[in-house]
């Protein structure tokens, strides 16, 4: 048996498995939701499905906590990013309730509150608010939290978690010439490793960086990445014998590389600065892009540029995505972008195919006129 009782706007149920009362609320101010909820209980007793005492009681801290256990238990890569926005921006806003009294309209109160600007008592912006970006990552760990506490028996229902519209268009790319007159303006140490990055788009900061001469074979030419080593957890072989800029690029690193051990300096390291890791290049990746008048330009747009660079020569796309490291369709087609160039390129090639283009009137060259049937001489 079971009962209904309303708190606020919010319906909340009430029922009992082995001699113990459980109460839940609905998420609901539609009393037929609560109802459906408590049919839906006590057909779990008539299932067997276990009930902890948790259930209802379960507080935001302790499912956000079993989220980064869950992502430190998988060896999650952004768990300390994840980490971050909890004690940033969820637990200042949840912490202390729990988990069963945050609805859908509790949610979207979050998101107004993220989105809304932080000002000065006289209404001047201290700082704009969060990017719809930053808080669907937000909501996605909040949904990730429901899901667990749900898998561990701590919690039985969930809220709808509203996810905003991403308005994040990629549209950085590098033309030749510009990626050259870029990076001639680099210190040398990082030439080699954007000249690696612009042809085979794989990422600087994890896959780059990181690349040891363990994973490059200079007799067969290739290297590889190993599983664990890419963002998407899969390893990758990259044969580099046809392109003659990545042959010198790891020519040029493996005679810096004999050089260092000359001195008694032993690095790991492909790319390299004074035989230690590169850490960071931001400051000089922004000054050679100021410098060579094309400011604002990402690391992160080789990606995109490589991308783009396969599919104009006619490299099948799932091959295109075995160099890349694009584990999924849609996220390479979002780095496959057409520009100015490439459309007006398909509009010169459609004047050709139409006898249209530039020095050929319309109406000649490519159009016969019908040829009338003679008449048969039989009869």
């Amino acid at each position: 048996m079971g009962e209904l009782r309303q708190r606020g706007n919010v319906w909340w149920i009430r029922y009992y498995r082995n001699g113990k009362r459980y109460e839940e609320s609905s998420g609901s101010d539609k009393k037929q939701q609560a109802i459906d909820l408590l049919k839906s209980r006590e057909g779990d007793g008539v299932h067997g499905v276990p009930v902890t005492s948790q259930i209802g009681r379960l507080r935001f801290e302790a499912a956000v906590a079993d989220v980064v256990t869950d992502y430190t238990v998988n060896r999650k890569k952004s768990t300390a990013h994840v980490q971050g926005r909890i004690d940033n921006h969820l637990l200042p806003y949840f912490g202390g309730r729990k988990m069963a009294s945050i609805t859908t309209a509790d949610l979207r109160a979050f998101i107004a509150h993220r989105q809304a600007p932080i000002t000065h008592e006289d209404g001047s912006v201290i700082k704009k608010g969060a990017s719809n970006a930053e808080i669907n990552r937000e909501l996605a760990i909040i949904k990730r939290a429901f899901r667990l506490a749900q898998q561990a028996g701590k919690l039985v229902y969930r809220p709808h978690v509203p996810m905003l519209e991403e308005r994040n268009v990629r549209k950085g790319f590098f033309e030749r010439e510009v990626f050259e007159d870029v990076r001639q303006r680099l210190p040398e140490e990082l030439r080699g490793l954007v000249t690696f990055a612009y042809f085979t788009g794989w990422r600087i900061p994890s896959e780059l960086l990181g690349l040891q001469w363990s994973q490059v074979d200079r007799q067969a030419k290739t290297v590889r990445l190993e599983p664990g080593t890419s963002k998407n957890d899969e390893g990758r072989t990259l044969p580099y014998a046809l392109l003659p800029e990545l042959v010198a690029v790891i020519e040029t690193q493996w005679q810096a590389h004999e050089r260092l051990q000359a001195a008694d300096t032993i690095c790991p390291y492909v790319f390299q600065r004074q035989g230690a890791p590169i850490k960071a290049l931001r400051g000089a990746w922004t000054a050679a892009c100021e410098a060579a008048g094309v400011p604002g330009m990402l690391l992160h747009d080789f990606r995109r540029t490589a991308v783009r660079n396969l599919v104009r020569a006619g490299v099948p796309e799932r091959t295109a995505m075995s160099i890349t490291g694009h584990k999924t369709r849609s996220v390479f087609d979002r780095y496959d972008i057409v520009n100015e160039a490439d459309l007006h390129a398909a509009m010169g090639r459609l004047a050709g195919a139409t006898g249209t283009e530039k020095g050929q009137s319309q109406g000649q060259g490519r159009v016969r006129p019908f040829a009338r049937r003679r008449k048969s001489q039989n009869p």
